[in-house]
């Protein structure tokens, strides 16, 4: 039997991961300045965090021009989507003591 924490997701953990595949989940798709000013980070660092999310499938970046210049847009995958609510509820699990028998 598995165990509800086994979707603890160590990629998605760590903060601002977490934090993106948040703002993600609410979204078909943002622009990448858009979650860097909500997150309060350098592009380095959020490029950074995409790249990690992107080589685990769970995140894709689109390239557009908008206003004469280019622009990156983000939105989680089905397998990111699907990873970041199971790593939710393994969280919920842990939170509530409700680890199930292992």
């Amino acid at each position: 039997m598995t165990a509800p924490e086994d979707g603890f997701n160590e990629t998605i953990h760590a903060p601002n991961r977490l934090r993106i595949c948040a703002a993600l989940d609410a979204v078909e798709e943002i622009e990448f300045a858009t979650i860097r000013e909500t997150l309060g980070v350098s592009p380095s660092v959020l490029s950074k965090h995409v790249t990690v999310l992107s080589d685990a499938g769970y995140v894709e970046q689109r390239r557009a021009v908008r206003d004469t210049r280019q622009r990156v847009w983000l939105k989680l995958t089905k397998t990111g989507r699907a990873a970041y609510h199971a790593h939710l509820a393994a969280l919920r699990a842990i939170v509530s003591g409700d680890l199930g028998e292992g």
